[in-house]
């Protein structure tokens, strides 16, 4: 079983000029609910199908299986999502032996910068890059799921 245990933060900073990748992604769920979802990805010109568990008490841990898939069949498979698409860039920063993954929203989540970092442990130690703010790991308001539902512009700031 493949367990995904990772930590979200707020962006506060500067992190484009850190960043030694970059890619578009557009993703839909197929089914969520229950902590579960099922989703499907477009990432620039490559199609993935992903499974994903509830999350632990601390939200740092879940179960994923993640699959590439053609990408004519992502794009059909998003016409069979619940509504609300996720629309985002993702840029890589490496921070001392890890790597960031910052995600800048569009759409209905404009304005939305988070960063996430995986981790082989729940206690493992990562050097946080300046651009990292608040921790919002375990908030279900952060998920792409709950994000899809409930989008970062109705929030009220």
């Amino acid at each position: 079983m493949a367990l995904e245990i990772e930590r979200k933060f707020l962006v506060v900073g500067e992190f484009r000029d850190q960043a030694y990748s970059h890619s578009r992604i557009r993703q839909g769920y197929i089914s969520s609910g229950n902590g579960k979802t099922v989703r499907v990805r477009i990432r620039d010109d490559r199609g993935y199908l992903t499974i994903k568990g509830p999350s632990d008490q601390a939200g740092l841990a879940r179960y994923e299986f993640e699959t590439e898939i053609p990408l004519t069949d992502a794009e059909d498979l998003m016409k069979l999502c619940e509504p609300g698409i996720i629309d985002k860039t993702r840029y890589l920063v490496r921070s001392g032996d890890h790597v960031f993954e910052v995600d800048e929203f569009y759409g209905d989540n404009e304005g939305l910068v988070m960063a996430e970092v995986e981790l082989h442990s729940e206690d493992e130690t990562f050097r946080k890059p300046a651009f990292i703010g608040p921790e919002v790991t375990g908030d279900r308001r952060y998920y792409n799921a709950h994000l899809r539902r409930n989008p970062y512009k109705l929030w009220g700031r």
